[in-house]
């Protein structure tokens, strides 16, 4: 069957772009052929830094024809509606219709007859409209009238081939043909192609590129590692990396390179993010030490006469230009005291309705000392670090590399804690996060550690301390993604904790929760960080206190703000163990000097406002909760089964829900829960008519069981609730479903063999209440009412 060879020729496409623009090729196309009634075998697509196309094998030559039937009115239906009915079926007589039966009478039955329409014909006309309206992130416009364009880059040639024939697409003035360029210097062509393998021997020879992007990454990798091996180096290896430079080289060449060793100095992350993020070269360490090397790999896109030599110099005499700047951002940033730093977060808005950075970092800093017996970590050395924790977001350093936001402050930390800084300072640099808010900036005290003087309140600490308070600072970000570790020392795990749950704690206060695919403050990675943290360090957090006391402080801490009060009154009255009578005090002065205050009212609801944002928050953890336990096969249901007995400690709610689901995956569960079903609706429905409730209790002291089933379910209820609810209380949930699972054949019995109903009273009522109990007897475990099933 036919093949399509599709090629677009432009100047260059950004290599971050061109993944997406193979992925939106290939739906764009597919559906556009599928709307057309084709199909094929196989669709592949490729791109590189000036072309992007596809090939798709097995195509047919044409679509298929259809034969339509479409139902007419009566025959003796009047002109107007059989004229109406002729239009619509795009025929011109009713001599094309046949005439049928059926019980209403005779009517029109309209036979239209569509044939194939050639495939190349298809394309010439689904092309054109793909191509204008592209998904490009960004774009360029660029010529006029016809000729004007709409593409990422300037489009010059279109290759489009169908079955070894070339269809004639027009597009942006130009004319689809079967003519493509190679390699701008080693093989620019052109080359006149006649299908994929013509255009790939051709490409791949003679024009000298490669047209795969997994192709190049491998001839990178190797070539890197080659180079290396041959110097007694080792690369270091980064994917993200390798990808972007296969997207720049149509015919990469690595080469390794030396730099300055007087560099090695700076912390090796500048070193590295330098090379990356500005010249996209690959690191290069000496594996005797593990430490850097005074060398890089580059990637051309050549081959030199010299074999790359005055390459990799021009190369190298560049990186030493940015690590220059990069040695004057960290001399500076050492010279400035971190208690200035600190200071310095007034200025930087963390968001207008939630204060400056300063203000988050003083929230952060109790709820750290409030977590830090949760998780292990030392109180005082959790809050000091929370304090540290953000200093470095107004360093040079961190303004010219965004992503080293945590890795400076802890070496500024310990730079500090070694060398505390003498003599004047300058002014801290504006952080990359600055939105100042002028006016309305919501006024907050100074923020300075406790004993902090120029050596920054850390020459008092041994290194150890030191140690983990800089760690924490460069870890409280942490997990970034599914694939990032988390914090696992105790001060680290309780900074990040607090930095996140402030997060989410904040933005649910103020109303700004995740809608749809939109998530602007990444509020979704942030409570699967936590989750994250709380499951694989197994430390035992609630999360409801929290999220209710701190949307409650928050309330009345920006309600306080606003009245003017000395800023220390608060400080002293807001920790999370305050003491009513010194909230009540400050309440009362509140009231006294700003009475007129609109929207004091509303302020008094908080206790309820932060009720219930708490219990929505803990929904939101449950929801995140559902997608990291998805690919254990922990099924949404399971999740919400056990969050419906209140429990909001994420650690003993997972091991839970996996003893559920375990139990559910075998007969017994399966057994049991169909059991649990039946009572449920039978007890629903009979709520009706006697009363939510009205089965609850124990069975009557005279009530004699009339059949042997009744007797098998008594004993075993009276066996099975305590042993599982003593199994919970031990949280030994696999005990508890054992204690479940014995319950089984006793509830088929009863079912198969009782009459629950009886017309005697007596009876209906006490085997309506041994369905309530085994339905109490389930929520011990989990709800099972909302388990599908």
């Amino acid at each position: 069957m036919p093949q399509l060879l599709l090629e677009f020729f432009s100047e260059e496409i950004p290599a971050r772009m061109q993944p997406r623009a193979e992925a939106d090729l290939e739906r764009l196309l597919s559906a556009a052929l599928k709307e057309a009634g084709l199909g094929w075998e196989t669709f592949s697509t490729f791109a590189g830094p000036r072309r992007l196309g596809c090939v798709i094998e097995g195509l047919p030559a044409e679509t298929e024809a259809v034969r339509e039937e479409r139902k007419g009115p009566r025959t003796d239906a009047p002109e107007k509606a059989l004229d109406g009915f002729m239009r619509g079926a795009g025929i011109a007589s009713l001599d094309q219709c046949e005439t049928r039966q059926d019980k209403k009478g005779e009517f029109y039955v309209a036979i239209i007859d569509k044939p194939g329409v050639k495939t190349a014909d298809v394309i010439a006309s689904a092309v054109p409209d793909m191509v204008r309206n592209f998904p490009w992130p960004k774009s360029m416009k660029f010529g006029e009238g016809t000729k004007a364009q709409r593409w990422v880059r300037p489009l010059q040639r279109i290759v489009c081939v169908f079955g070894g024939e070339v269809v004639p697409v027009e597009v942006f003035g130009l004319t689809a043909g079967n003519v493509t360029e190679g390699h701008r210097m080693h093989g620019p062509g052109p080359f006149t192609v006649t299908d994929f393998a013509d255009y790939t021997a051709q490409l791949e020879g003679e024009g000298h590129v490669l047209i795969h992007r997994a192709a190049r990454e491998k001839l990178i990798l190797e070539g890197a590692k080659k180079v290396c091996a041959e110097a007694g180096l080792e690369l270091i290896e980064d994917a993200g990396l390798l990808t972007e430079v296969a997207g720049l080289a149509e015919h990469p060449v690595p080469l390794l390179g030396q730099m300055d060793p007087d560099f090695l100095d700076l912390p090796p992350e500048v070193i590295q993010l330098s090379m990356k993020t500005h010249q996209k070269y690959f690191a290069v360490r000496d594996p005797k030490t593990g430490e850097l090397a005074p060398n890089f790999v580059v990637v051309a896109n050549q081959e030199a006469p010299d074999g790359g030599v005055a390459i990799a110099a021009g190369n190298a005499r560049v990186l030493s230009a940015r690590l220059s700047d990069a040695r004057h951002f960290w001399d500076n940033d050492r010279k400035t005291p971190l208690s200035e730093m600190v200071a310095s977060l007034d200025k930087v808005t963390f968001h207008q309705k939630l204060g400056s950075v300063a203000d988050k970092v003083e929230r952060v800093a109790a709820l750290a000392r409030e977590l830090a017996p949760a998780v292990g970590a030392d109180p005082d050395l959790a809050e000091r670090a929370a304090r540290f924790s953000k200093a470095d977001l107004v360093s040079e350093m961190v303004y010219e590399f965004p992503e080293l936001q945590g890795v400076m402050g802890r070496y500024y930390v310990m730079e500090q804690w070694r060398n505390p800084p003498s003599g004047p300072s300058r002014p801290a640099a504006r952080a990359p996060q600055d939105e100042v808010d002028g006016d309305n900036k919501v006024p907050h005290p100074e923020v300075r550690p406790e004993g902090a003087s120029k050596g920054e309140g850390l020459t008092n600490l041994s290194e150890s301390e030191a140690q983990q308070i800089a760690d924490a600072i460069r870890d409280h970000y942490k997990p970034q993604g599914p694939s990032d570790a988390v914090p696992a020392a105790p001060v680290s795990a309780a900074v990040a904790l607090a930095d996140k749950l402030d997060t989410l704690v904040g933005f649910w206060a103020i109303d700004e929760k995740p809608t749809g695919s939109k998530d602007p403050f990444a509020l979704r990675r942030a409570a699967l960080g936590v989750i994250r943290i709380l499951l694989e360090g197994q430390f035992r957090l609630r999360l409801r206190p929290i999220g209710y006391q701190s949307i409650f402080d928050l309330g009345w801490w920006r309600y306080f703000r606003a009245t003017g009060l000395e800023t220390s009154k608060i400080k002293e009255s807001f920790d999370y163990k305050f003491a009513d009578s010194a909230k009540q005090a400050l309440i009362d002065e509140a009231i006294q000097s700003q009475s007129e205050l609109a929207g004091f009212e509303d302020a008094i609801d908080t206790i309820a406002y932060a009720q219930e944002k708490a219990l929505d928050l803990l929904a939101f953890f449950a929801d995140r909760l559902k997608v990291h336990l998805k690919d254990e096969g922990i099924s949404h249901d399971v999740i919400d089964a056990v969050f419906a007995l209140g429990d909001d400690d994420l650690v003993r709610v997972t091991n839970r829900a996996r003893a559920l689901q375990g139990f559910l995956d075998t007969e017994d569960g399966k057994a049991l829960l169909a059991g649990y079903k039946r009572a449920a609706n039978i007890l629903r429905a009979e709520e009706k008519t006697d009363g939510e409730g009205a089965f609850e209790g124990e069975l009557d002291s005279d009530y004699a069981p009339a059949e042997a089933e009744e007797k098998a379910l008594i004993a075993a209820l009276e066996s099975v609730r305590p042993a599982a609810a003593k199994a919970v209380g031990a949280e030994d949930f696999e005990g508890a479903m054992a204690a479940l699972s014995q319950m089984r054949a006793p509830v088929d019995a009863f079912f198969d063999k009782v009459t629950v109903n009886d017309k005697d009273g007596m009876l209906r009522r006490n085997r309506l209440r041994l369905l309530a109990m085994i339905r109490k007897a389930a929520h011990t475990v989990a709800d099972f009412g909302r388990i599908e099933g």
